[in-house]
């Protein structure tokens, strides 16, 4: 799965900082994730309060199961040390 179909937001409200990734290629979904408590590092893949999906797809998870599955890893490598700048730069000249 390619990671640059997501988007992680993070919004600050008044009952704290809520989670969302979104995924921007067909088919399109958002899911609502909340940290991960029992993980080791407190966040984890995240345990999903909230999914989003167009009606077509509406009560037919199972067709969306792998982009959810690719969504939460999304959001725990989201957290990781980014990577060095040499390695992600695009254009080398």
């Amino acid at each position: 799965m390619n990671f640059s179909e997501f988007l992680r937001v993070e919004r600050e409200g008044s009952d704290g900082s809520r989670h969302f990734v979104v995924r921007t290629h067909a088919p399109t979904f958002t899911l609502e994730l909340t940290p991960d408590g029992t993980a080791p590092d407190k966040m984890g893949r995240g345990v999903i309060k909230r999914i989003q999906v167009p009606n077509s797809w509406a009560g037919d998870y199972t067709k969306y199961s792998k982009y959810i599955t690719a969504a939460q890893e999304f959001f725990e490598r989201s957290f990781a040390e980014p990577a060095p700048k040499a390695e992600t730069r695009r254009f080398q000249g």
